[in-house]
């Protein structure tokens, strides 16, 4: 059986709408691609890094139409070795309405979202999930998720939809890397996602 990563791009009030973009997101949120002027090289190579491995995507409707719209026209430039990637690899969309599959290698999963994540997680070693704010809340809620890979930005925008929006459950994670800092502030976070219950205890006990 293989894994389900998750990759999100955050702010420090976990908004993760609408990172890449101005125009991302039509609902009126007022700061899309608030990502940009912060991204840098490090945590280019970071985002590279923490796709290898990727032998299929999951994405949700909207997340889907935006890269078909944009990775099918990358290869060579600049973020070719994602391109690459994403051209080659299957891509299945989690909607309940028609979308174009026309790029390819896209499919789309069927009306039991739940079943069928649990079956491509047995066809393929790690798929990964990328932005897709929506799924992610499912996934979250049934336990779908095995890792996480949190880009926490340093900015705070006080409206917007967020990474925990919903579908968490109480969880205890696993901090699978030390976390990595770029020169612009942003903070790679990397945690294993179990079924493990958060612990408490007595602050004012000793410590080890």
């Amino acid at each position: 059986m293989g894994i389900i990563q998750i990759q999100l791009f955050a702010t420090l009030d976990l908004v993760g709408q609408s990172p890449g973009l101005r125009d991302e997101d039509p609902d009126g949120f007022p700061f899309g691609g608030w990502q940009a002027p912060v991204f840098d090289g490090v945590t280019g190579t970071q985002v590279e890094k923490a796709y290898e491995g990727t032998d299929a995507l999951l994405l949700g409707r909207r997340t889907y139409d935006i890269f078909a719209g944009y990775w099918p026209y990358q290869e060579g430039g600049q973020d070719n070795v994602i391109a690459t990637l994403f051209n080659k690899v299957p891509k299945y969309v989690a909607s309940r309405g028609e979308p174009d599959l026309s790029w390819a290698g896209s499919s789309q999963l069927g009306p039991d979202l739940p079943a069928a994540v649990r079956e491509i997680r047995e066809r393929h070693d790690k798929v990964t999930v990328a932005g897709s704010l929506n799924l992610v809340q499912t996934l979250l809620h049934e336990r779908l998720a095995d890792t996480l890979d949190l880009w926490l930005h340093p900015l705070v925008l006080g409206v917007g939809k967020k990474v925990f929006d919903g579908g968490e459950v109480p969880a205890g994670l696993t901090l699978l890397a030390p976390p990595e800092a770029s020169p612009r502030g942003v903070v790679h976070l990397r945690y294993g996602i179990g079924d493990r219950a958060p612990e408490t205890g007595d602050m004012t006990a000793p410590r080890a």
